[in-house]
C-alpha cells in the first residue's frame, strides 16, 4: 500500500528505527561516517544541467549537505532537498544560498498530502541504492506521486556500487532489466546513457536516466 499520510516537518526521533529507516542515518552522520558525501555537486548532474537547464519544482531525496540541491537550484524556481538525518539537513542550511533551495527533514515515504503531483522534477542520486531493496516499488510509487503528470525523474543508479559494507547494509547495485521492471508501470523512459563525468572511482559503473510520468497512473490495490 502507497504511503500518503501526512507528516510533521519536525525531526524524527533519532534514538528509533522506523520501517524506512533501517540504517541509522542520523548516527552515521554524527559519526561523520558519510562517504557518499563528496562535497560537490554529482559530476553527471552538472554535465546534463549544462545543456538541459532543470526549471519549474524540484525535489531531491536522500539530500546529505545538499550539494546537488544547490546546484539545481541555479537554474529551477524552487528546490526541495529532503532527508532523515536532522544533522545533514542542518548542515546543508549553512551553505550560502544559490537560488530558490530549501531543505526539510522528512520521509520520502510519508510526505506531506500537498506534495502529491506538485513537483515538476524529481532527481535521484544515493536514495535508491540506500532503502532496502524490498522498498523499491515503494520508491517508485512515492517518486510517481511526488510529481505532476508528464513530470520527470532524472537519476543516476548504481549498477555496481562496488559495496564494501558489511552484508545487508548499503549502497545495494541494481541492473537495466531490474530498473525496468519497477519504474516502467509509472514511468516512460525517455533516454538511457553511462555519464562521462563521475567521482573518481565510479567510471563507468553508473547508469543515467530520464524518465517521464505517465499521465495516468496504476490503481493502488
Amino acid at each position: 500500500m502507497e504511503h500518503r499520510r501526512g507528516v510533521h516537518l519536525d525531526a524524527p526521533p533519532t534514538n528509533q528505527l522506523t520501517p524506512q529507516m533501517e540504517t541509522n542515518w542520523e548516527e552515521k552522520y554524527q559519526r561523520n561516517e558519510t562517504p557518499w558525501n563528496k562535497g560537490n555537486p554529482c559530476p553527471g548532474l552538472v554535465e546534463f544541467l549544462q545543456n538541459n537547464p532543470v526549471t519549474g519544482r524540484v525535489l531531491v531525496p536522500g539530500c546529505g549537505f545538499g550539494h546537488d540541491v544547490r546546484a539545481l537550484a541555479l537554474t529551477a524556481d524552487q528546490v526541495l532537498g529532503i532527508d532523515l538525518a536532522p544533522s545533514a539537513i542542518h548542515a546543508a542550511k549553512s551553505f550560502p544560498p544559490e537560488g530558490g533551495e530549501d531543505y526539510s527533514c522528512l520521509d520520502l515515504f510519508a510526505l506531506p498530502l500537498d506534495f502529491c503531483g506538485s513537483f515538476a522534477w524529481v532527481w535521484e542520486h544515493t536514495c535508491f541504492c540506500a532503502i532496502n531493496p524490498q522498498r523499491r516499488p515503494d520508491y517508485v510509487r512515492a517518486v510517481a506521486s511526488a510529481l505532476q503528470p508528464n513530470g520527470y525523474l532524472l537519476a543516476i543508479f548504481y549498477l555496481n556500487p562496488d559495496n564494501d559494507q558489511p552484508e545487508g547494509e548499503p549502497p545495494f547495485g541494481t541492473s537495466p532489466d531490474e530498473l525496468h521492471q519497477l519504474f516502467g508501470s509509472h514511468f516512460q523512459l525517455i533516454r538511457s546513457w553511462t555519464p562521462i563525468a563521475n567521482y573518481p572511482g565510479r567510471e563507468g559503473r553508473e547508469l543515467m536516466q530520464l524518465l517521464q510520468r505517465k499521465p495516468e497512473l496504476p490503481s493502488i490495490s
